[in-house]
């Protein structure tokens, strides 16, 4: 088995990557409330600061701050993932190894976890969570989605209305590496 190293940072900030194990379903975006009310419960008994967020049909993106002397996010996402899992109706085919294990088939096992530097690492992955819809082509402009922290941060003052214009004006490689 591989060995996964997560870098455990008490009162850390961290950006993930969390996706469906089918990534073909819109099961996130469809049931957005259950999604919602997940986070909400989890938070309520482990509290963290979300302070980016994007769900899109499959996957979501998201960037917490840990409370202080708190590194563990780990436990956060096991818990939020059978939390959203417990309120859908069991219809997803389940492989032998996932109903051994008295798994669901709902959410890729895995996600991925990016410990933030500094603030300007902080700033880039928020802005990269916020244009996550255009880049996906589900929309042209970041307003338009509406499952988005950036609607609560516009009405903060941290962004403009009209913060990276128009997909046509975007270009395409949304500061990725080729």
């Amino acid at each position: 088995m591989t060995g996964y190293r997560r870098n455990f940072i008490p009162g850390g900030s961290f950006f993930f990557i969390v996706n469906l194990a089918d990534r073909r379903l819109r099961l996130l975006t469809e049931h957005v409330d259950e999604l919602r009310a997940a986070f909400r419960e989890v938070q309520r008994h482990h509290p963290f600061t979300t302070d980016a967020v994007v769900v899109l049909p499959d996957h979501l993106h998201t960037v917490w701050t840990l409370p202080e002397g708190d590194a563990d996010f780990a436990t956060r996402w096991r818990q939020i993932k059978s939390a959203f899992s417990r309120k859908l109706a069991p219809t997803e085919p389940i492989s032998e190894s996932r109903a051994a294990k008295n798994e669901r088939g709902i959410w890729q096992r895995r996600y991925w976890e990016h410990t933030i530097r500094d603030e300007n690492d902080f700033a880039r992955h928020v802005d990269y969570v916020h244009v996550n819809p255009v880049k996906h082509r589900l929309v042209t402009r970041v307003r338009d989605w509406p499952y988005s922290s950036f609607h609560r941060m516009v009405k903060l003052g941290v962004y403009p209305e009209d913060w990276a214009g128009d997909v046509a004006e975007l270009g395409g490689d949304f500061g990725e590496r080729s």
